[in-house]
């Protein structure tokens, strides 16, 4: 890599957890995307790109005839897909201490390519395990253990309040990526944790599948 002998640097994961004697059999696996950097908190300099693989959860095959959320006979099911997209940016922003922002626009000028529904909020953000996650089917957010870091980490589920909306829409783990893929042909999730300076983008594109 060009490292001097007198020059320090560190490997972190792309959650910028340093890499150490200690929790190396932990976090390096294979196909794992490491830093190499002059310290843990410094500037990416160009982006990188992580290619994410994953096996389907067993409920994939056990429940793919389930009803769906959006197969309501005589009903118009954009409601039911919207209210899908908005539900990581309701569990995003419950531990918000200040103004709760979640915004939904729809897009028909060409600067997404094509006509785009976008779902934005101020909430706590994702890390890249965490959007990893997020792109695995049938696994639910509440019971996500071992390797797999849920993006509702910490999550409490709120008393139940005559006409208002929770975080429990998408109990599965699926009703998001089924709601963007019966509104559109790909999704693009933007995150950015409160807690770190970067930015993770993931892609699911219906044509690349």
């Amino acid at each position: 890599f060009g490292i001097t002998s007198d020059e320090n640097f560190v490997i972190t994961t792309t959650n910028r957890k340093e890499i150490t004697e200690d929790n190396f059999s932990e976090l390096v696996q294979d196909g794992v995307t490491l830093y190499l950097l002059q310290s843990v908190d410094q500037m990416l300099l160009l982006a990188t790109k992580e290619r994410i693989d994953f096996l389907p959860h067993y409920d994939t095959l056990v429940k793919s005839g389930m009803y769906e959320y959006y197969a309501s006979e005589g009903q118009n099911p954009l409601p039911f897909a919207l209210a899908e997209l908005i539900d990581n940016s309701l569990s995003a922003t419950s531990r918000n201490t200040g103004i709760r922002s979640i915004q939904i626009k729809l897009l028909f000028d060409d600067s997404q390519g094509k006509p785009a529904v976008a779902v934005i909020d101020n909430g706590s953000g994702m890390t890249s395990k965490q959007l990893n996650n997020w792109a695995v089917y049938r696994l639910s957010k509440f019971t996500r253990q071992g390797d797999f870091e849920s993006d509702h980490s910490g999550y409490v589920r709120p008393l139940p309040v005559p006409r208002s909306l929770n975080s429990d829409i998408s109990y599965f783990g699926v009703g998001g990526k089924q709601a963007v893929f019966f509104v559109g042909q790909s999704a693009r999730m933007i995150s950015k944790p409160a807690s770190s300076q970067d930015v993770h983008e993931l892609v699911l594109s219906k044509e690349d599948f």
